[in-house]
């Protein structure tokens, strides 16, 4: 379990750097210099792929509402980095939305089973497959809608659906015969890419038609709350023993303290002042 713990944290800083450098970038976006050529934004995505790494690391040791938990952290550490940053002040609510991430996280992350669960049923795969195609179409016809929101929470699914169809993945065992081919032959990891895929580009989408700090609210929370449930229900995360209660409360805690910080104006960096 400490491996999943420590990796999930390195998930969480790696997205709150890429959260940090979108952020910017999305100050300087025009219509000349869309959002998508930024080099900030660029430097963001290459930030969120290590960041995913980490994550898919951690999703082998954990069950997926903990390390969603955990990652839902990042809005924490990226208030906190706005402050040193930007010279951002925080309110004494910001002071206790963060002390409440912090809290819930842990109870979350304390309430995780440590037996895996069994493997993916093929009517679980076959759940995945019809909700990536619905959020597929949901997004074309979105796209040129000009509300930001749908696509936000779209955008939570989608990554939340890639930690999802990642848990159901089975890995060979090393030195086995036909590891990669056993690997290729999963259908849980085309519908990885593809809810990344959905993700990616509703979440690019939605920052171009949107505020950051009210997209990054809906995302955050839709992919914080709707992977761990579905994750419990569909693939049988564990829970530990007495553990229900901690959990649900961790999750409210984590829930409230994102939203709070995420409409926070910190969100919205200026541009450092120079050192002479």
């Amino acid at each position: 379990m400490l491996p999943g713990l420590v990796f999930a944290l390195i998930g969480m800083l790696l997205n709150s750097v890429a959260g940090l450098l979108q952020s910017a970038a999305s100050q300087k976006s025009t219509k000349r210099q869309p959002l998508i050529v930024q080099p900030g934004y660029l430097a963001g995505l290459v930030m969120d792929g290590l960041g995913w790494a980490a994550t898919v690391v951690a999703l082998r040791h954990l069950p997926v509402f903990a390390v969603q938990a955990i990652l839902g952290g990042s809005i924490a550490v990226t208030v906190l980095a706005t402050k040193v940053l930007y010279g951002a002040t925080l309110r004494t609510l910001d002071r206790v939305a963060i002390g409440c991430c912090l809290a819930g996280l842990v109870l979350v992350a304390a309430s995780a089973g440590s037996e895996r669960p069994t493997a993916a049923t093929t009517t679980a795969l076959w759940v995945l497959f019809v909700a990536s195609l619905l959020m597929a179409v949901a997004v074309l016809g979105l796209w040129n809608g000009g509300r930001a929101w749908p696509l936000a929470l779209i955008a939570g699914l989608g990554f939340g659906g890639t930690s999802l169809a990642v848990h159901a993945v089975r890995v060979p065992d090393v030195g086995s015969n036909g590891g990669l081919i056993a690997l290729l032959t999963q259908p849980a990891v085309y519908l990885v890419v593809f809810f990344w895929l959905v993700g990616l580009s509703s979440f690019t989408r939605a920052l171009q038609v949107g505020t950051l700090a009210r997209v990054t609210a809906v995302f955050q929370v839709t992919e914080v709350v709707v992977p761990g449930i579905v994750g419990i229900v569909l693939l049988g995360d564990p829970v530990r023993s007495g553990w229900w209660v901690p959990m649900a409360l961790g999750l409210i805690l984590a829930v409230i303290g994102v939203m709070v910080l995420a409409r926070l104006p910190v969100n919205q960096p200026k541009e450092p002042s120079r050192v002479c």
